[in-house]
């Protein structure tokens, strides 16, 4: 994702402290949360985040001096709730009474809305006797910038001042060094017992039978009092807000498989809970925690494996990155004019510059993804519109693969970061050892990356598509430096002996014959040769790559190989997707079917929430996929790769332009006889699509065609 290789290691650290794959998130809009089972807040990673800072830090719940024995807990399937469902412990004697262990359900639950926690403590007593029940709950705020949560140092920090009270509420302040003050509270639908700048106590009386509840709330500013009704209202405000979201554009059903129709839903959640509605459209959030926010290549990426079913994700990022386009060059952003960002954070290091990621260009495929996704979104959608709004900043974007993507003047797009605090590494794999010769050496840069060159390839075709139809005379020239990245990229990473293609140039102009995936993303734009994109995917399918849960990122046996690596070894779902994407684009349906089999019985071991990435260990009979222990969880283009590998699988391209729906040579993956697409839309109109297997051919029938609109099926 984002970060050095010495940012990875004090994340980890964090994480392996917290149990970072075992904290339950939520999120909403700009505000995110991460707990534990409990829904305790304890330091290390988790926390309530907003704007990149932690306004809430501690938040531990103890009944009778001790945390509740737990029963169950989770997040509810749309992502919308936390509950933990608990029991007490044996209770200190209180007035000459004690309550037994298990006589009390005490349920936690929870959700975010308008960057506030919104919590209701319910406790029932089931007992026959009355209960006096000691409830405390432990808390702090330390206004923590979140890379500060994810191990960057600091010299030095803000004052965090002491808290004030008013018997049902607590204020928080942090004056920061960039003189921004920031404030949380934390509010109480009771007035405690006890209340002080860092410890609320209760004593309920709970009569045998009777229920009771306790409403919190902690957020940005300041808080009014909580009470049944704004639990209420600001719930289903909360609720109906997220089943707009997961509702947006067409859906896609399986057969009566519960197990992989919940996949579908739990990965269509996931979106929907990441996805941020801002004023530029809706736009998908990279992960949780650590990535909460928007990146270029994750949010155009994760745009493109929902667009045959959504383009509003498509237009939403097109249209907030155009823009933060750069315009002005800097070595500390690794900006140029017409770069487009990679990254954006509002926390207070960013904005001191303690970090460059408050508004971040360091990496050099997203312009090119850019233009690519534009070219998709407009095959799709036939909205020539939004191509003329951005036309000025698809101009500018290819100025720069022109003017500033090609430093050495050789054709190719390269990187070489402009500062020691930018990132060493500037495309997917940007791990500071992700990139190297076969022999293990790093690379000098300027480095030219295998897959960064298929974008732009893809890139330059798609100007000179807009070209040809907004009659720009440059659409000739456009067309012209497309084949010229065809032959730059056949002539010098092509590797004969090996039958595959170079991970990437070095700045002498070497090949770095590393055996990587990325040649997987450049099957998917459709540069390569037929008969090599062939001996490519035999190579990928091989065990060299195939772990049976998915494609590793670098072949088995090369010189950086490690199965628990970040980037040389592991399996990351969207790296999967985009080869089984790229394998589609020449005909190879049935391993498309096979890598997404693979990939959905990885979810299965997962909850149906396929994380960031997982190790790249060979699949062991009856053993799961070892996780990797701080992937993000959940993950935009996780979650998107299933919906990217079944359009590969089936096979389908619309092109609202003509108004038809190809259909190539579709496979269902295995054990899914029949698979529903509904409510496909095609410009003005709308087509669901039914594919059966039928005498071991997967056929596909037309239904509820509405407006005009029509089906082509190629066999």
């Amino acid at each position: 994702m984002d970060d050095a290789y010495s940012t990875q290691m004090a994340a980890a650290e964090s994480a392996e402290s917290s149990g970072l794959a075992e904290l339950m998130a939520l999120k909403e809009g700009d505000a995110f949360l991460v707990a534990d089972h409990w829904g305790d807040l304890k330091g290390g990673a988790d926390g309530l985040f907003a704007g990149d800072t932690r306004v809430l830090s501690r938040w531990i719940m103890t009944v009778g001096l001790a945390r509740p024995s737990k029963l169950s807990s989770g997040v509810s399937q749309d992502n919308v709730f936390f509950s933990c469902h608990t029991t007490n412990r044996p209770l200190p004697p209180m007035g000459g009474r004690s309550a037994p262990a298990g006589v009390l359900h005490i349920e936690r639950r929870r959700f975010l809305w308008n960057r506030r926690m919104f919590e209701r403590v319910r406790m029932v007593n089931h007992g026959v006797e009355d209960v006096l029940l000691p409830l405390a709950f432990d808390f702090a705020a330390d206004f923590a910038d979140i890379f500060q949560v994810r191990g960057t140092p600091r010299a030095k920090r803000g004052t965090v001042e002491t808290p004030t009270t008013d018997g049902r509420r607590v204020g928080f302040r942090y004056q920061g060094l960039d003189a921004v003050e920031r404030r949380s509270c934390l509010a109480f639908s009771e007035p405690p017992a006890r209340l002080t700048g860092s410890r609320a106590e209760f004593m309920f009386s709970l009569p045998k039978g009777k229920d009771l509840d306790l409403f919190i709330e902690c957020g940005i500013d300041v808080c009014d009092t909580p009470d049944r009704d704004r639990w209420r209202r600001f719930s289903v405000e909360a609720k109906l807000a997220m089943r707009a979201k997961r509702r947006r554009g067409a859906s896609v059903r399986g057969p009566r498989s519960p197990r992989f129709n919940d996949w579908l839903d739990q990965s269509r959640a996931d979106i929907a809970l990441l996805t941020t509605d801002l004023p530029t459209g809706p736009y998908p959030y990279a992960g949780t925690p650590w990535f909460s926010t928007p990146f270029g290549r994750d949010g155009i990426i994760t745009a493109w494996q929902m667009l045959w079913l959504d383009p509003s994700l498509a237009e939403g990022v097109l249209t907030y990155l155009a823009m933060r386009q750069a315009t002005e060059t800097s070595a500390f952003q690794d900006s140029q004019p017409g770069k487009i960002m990679h990254e954006t954070r509002g926390g207070e290091m960013s904005a001191l510059g303690e970090v460059p990621f408050g508004l971040y260009y360091g990496g050099v495929d997203t312009t090119c993804l850019f233009i690519a996704l534009a070219g998709a979104y407009v095959r799709r959608t036939g909205d020539y519109a939004l191509i003329r709004r951005l036309w000025p900043n698809l101009i500018a974007a290819a100025d720069w693969m022109r003017d500033y993507g090609d430093s050495n003047d050789d054709g190719l797009i390269d990187y070489q970061r402009g500062a020691e605090t930018g990132l060493s590494n500037q495309g997917w794999k940007d791990s500071e050892d992700s990139i190297s010769h076969a022999d293990g050496r790093f690379p000098k840069g300027p480095i030219a990356l295998l897959e960064v060159q298929g974008y732009a390839y893809a890139a330059w075709k798609a100007m000179g598509e807009f070209g040809d139809h907004l009659g720009d005379p440059r659409a000739a020239e456009w067309r012209e430096r497309a084949e010229t990245m065809r032959t730059l990229v056949e002539e010098r990473f092509w590797m004969e002996d090996e039958g595959f293609y170079a991970i990437a140039l070095d700045g002498d102009g070497e090949p770095c014959r590393s055996i990587g995936s990325n040649a997987g993303h450049l099957l998917f734009t459709g540069l390569p040769l037929a008969t090599r994109a062939h001996r490519v995917t035999r190579r990928l399918l091989s065990a060299e790559f195939r772990t049976g849960w998915g494609v590793r990122t670098l072949a088995h046996g090369q010189a950086r190989f490690n199965p628990m690596s970040y980037h040389n070894g592991s399996v990351w779902p969207h790296d999967t997707a985009l080869a089984a994407a790229g394998m589609a684009q020449y005909g190879e349906r049935d391993a498309v079917a096979l890598l997404l089999g693979e990939i959905y019985a990885a979810a299965a071991h997962f909850h149906l929430r396929l994380p960031e990435l997982f190790c790249g260990f060979t699949r062991q009979p009856g053993e799961p996929p070892i996780a990797y222990p701080v992937a993000c969880l959940p993950q935009a283009w996780a979650a998107g790769s299933v919906f990217l590998m079944l359009q590969a699988c089936l096979g389908v391209y619309v092109d609202a332009i003509e108004g038809v729906v190809t259909v190539d040579r579709p496979v269902l993956p295995a054990g899914i006889d029949r698979l529903t697409v509904s409510n496909l839309q095609v410009g003005a109109a709308m087509v669901d699509l039914a594919f059966q297997r039928v005498d071991g051919h997967t056929v596909v029938m037309p239904r509820n065609r509405r407006g005009d609109v029509s089906v082509r099926s190629l066999r």
